[in-house]
């Protein structure tokens, strides 16, 4: 499944931050403002998710979204919904820092890079190869699954037949 890519706008950080956490493509940065944003959806095919009124105005020819909601859980639904994406499909996937997708890496190249706790107790490590942040599958995994089961998406059986 190919990621959604999105322009968000400078007032929507951390639902920028979450669709960042399901594996979408997102742009967002306190530059990203107006006529800026506009540009860099137009030139790189993203659809603009604002509550700017005269974001609206200006970007009638570009896909956009207009987030009505101040909560970033009913933003998030906004976007899902609006979007037709599966949040579960790609979680994880990005760099929530940079946006860069992230890549597995062996568990001995990040053995000075993370808490000793954290390194004696996980098995699997991903990287960003742009800024170099470490993720693993920590007390936020099960946070992020269960807000968006609270949003009512159902998540695909983690059970595979075969699978270990």
């Amino acid at each position: 499944m190919i990621a959604q890519r999105f322009a968000v706008d400078k007032m929507l950080g951390r639902l920028a931050t979450w669709l960042r956490l399901l594996g979408q493509d997102t742009i967002y940065g306190s530059h990203l403002g107006g006529g800026t944003l506009i540009r860099r959806a137009r030139n790189e095919g993203r659809t603009i998710l604002t509550r700017d009124h005269r974001a609206l105005r200006a970007a009638r020819e570009l896909p956009l979204v207009f987030i009505v909601s101040n909560d970033f859980r009913e933003q998030l639904r906004q976007v899902i919904d609006a979007c037709r994406f599966d949040p579960f499909a790609q979680l994880f996937s990005r760099c929530t820092r940079c946006n860069t997708p992230v890549s597995a890496v062996p568990k001995a190249d990040v053995a000075e890079r993370v808490p000793p706790y954290v390194f004696e107790t996980q098995q699997r490590f991903a990287c960003c190869s742009r800024c170099g942040r470490v993720y693993w599958a920590g007390t936020h995994d099960a946070r992020v699954r269960e807000q968006l089961r609270a949003l009512g998406y159902t998540e695909p059986s983690a059970t595979v037949p075969g699978g270990d």
